[in-house]
């Protein structure tokens, strides 16, 4: 009669050898027993056979997101098993045209654009490994290392400059917005943005800024550009759930505070779809939703020249759709920068477009 589970012990075997009658502990067990004892040897089993039991430690299972500003959402992983098709969807102007006539087609281009793809589920946003690194720009007219740059020790949470006070419905305002970022042409878009005095609004996304991005951040934010929330990976927000929605919004804005300590109040849904769940989720976290009314297609037709006489076909009060992730496109900016200021343009921020804060969960389109 051997019990299972048990470590094996000197008693198994003659046990064994009995047919598991214990009567063999009268005959001779007890004697070997006593010489293993005086030889002060252990179980001849035990020395063979036996194995320390498993040391098993349990599985860490993390909820999606740990946010400290806001409802902790359901543990979907940030996905539906089966996405519904979306309801009520509603998209920014040109979105039902064509393909390129309005919003950018999906997927996105496979020139850099972020993926579409979701992060893997579960864990702190501080988990997530960064989003596929981009090759350094090449050396490129503008382009090149600028020497305008804030300065401050990595750990410290920058200071935005003294705000200005814009009314811009006396003067003439341009709203310059990029999405996408921050990338690998960033920086340099930083640099030319800072030698023409100009602000703009980033729309980012939270895997993009999630690491050496931050820093970016926190550069964007001493120079007084306005942050907006994109998402955390850049899907289709009406495809997805309530609580999925909520976490790509909450882990961007989760980032973006821990790194900057600046509360966004902006978002853009990406590819411009949003929905009645989108305006829900928005108006929780208290973010207005941002579109556009110019777009310049900089993702498709990536010639300078081109996005530029796009952006500059803006007016007063326009919204400008642009993505700092593409060359191209920053090699743009200094043209369409001195050609509105030629043509009397500042260049203002949203919320001074706005001349404050707009309400969280509504649409805006530009024109204030």
């Amino acid at each position: 009669m051997i019990l299972r589970g048990d470590p094996a012990g000197p008693l198994a075997v003659p046990v064994a050898l009995s047919g598991g009658s214990m009567r063999v502990w009268r005959v001779w067990v007890v004697p070997v027993a006593s010489l293993f004892a005086i030889w002060g040897c252990t179980s001849p089993i035990a020395l063979v056979g036996s194995v320390e039991p498993a040391t098993v430690t349990p599985a860490v299972l993390a909820g999606p997101a740990g946010f400290e500003e806001f409802e902790k959402p359901a543990a979907t992983g940030g996905r539906v098993p089966e996405a519904p098709p979306p309801p009520d969807v509603s998209a920014a102007p040109g979105a039902d045209a064509a393909p390129g006539a309005g919003v950018r087609p999906v997927p996105a281009a496979p020139d850099g654009s972020v993926a579409v793809a979701g992060a893997p589920p579960g864990g702190e946003p501080s988990s997530y490994a960064p989003a596929r690194s981009v090759p350094a720009p090449a050396a490129a007219p503008g382009l090149g290392p600028g020497a305008i740059r804030s300065h401050w020790a990595r750990d410290d949470l920058p200071v935005s400059p003294r705000a200005r006070r814009i009314d811009c419905e006396r003067i003439r305002c341009v709203a310059l917005t990029f999405d996408d970022g921050p990338g690998a042409y960033t920086e340099p878009l930083l640099d030319i943005l800072a030698g023409h005095r100009a602000r703009a609004t980033f729309f980012v996304v939270g895997r993009m800024a999630f690491g050496d991005g931050e820093s970016t951040l926190r550069r964007m934010v001493a120079e007084g550009h306005e942050l907006g929330n994109h998402t955390w990976d850049h899907p289709q927000l009406p495809l997805l759930s309530q609580a999925a929605i909520r976490e790509e919004l909450g882990r961007t804005q989760w980032l973006v505070k821990r790194a900057t300590g600046v509360t966004m109040i902006l978002m853009r849904p990406p590819y411009g779809l949003t929905d009645s769940r989108v305006a829900a989720e928005s108006r929780q976290l208290g973010l207005a939703q941002i579109l556009w009314d110019v777009d310049t297609l900089d993702w498709r037709d990536q010639d300078p020249s081109v996005v530029a006489r796009r952006a500059t076909e803006a007016g007063p009060g326009s919204i400008v759709l642009m993505h700092d992730i593409h060359r191209s496109t920053v090699q743009a900016v200094p043209r369409l920068l001195d050609e509105f200021a030629t043509r009397g343009y500042r260049f203002v921020t949203l919320s001074e477009l706005y001349g404050g804060r707009p309400a969280p969960g509504r649409k805006y389109y530009g024109s204030p």
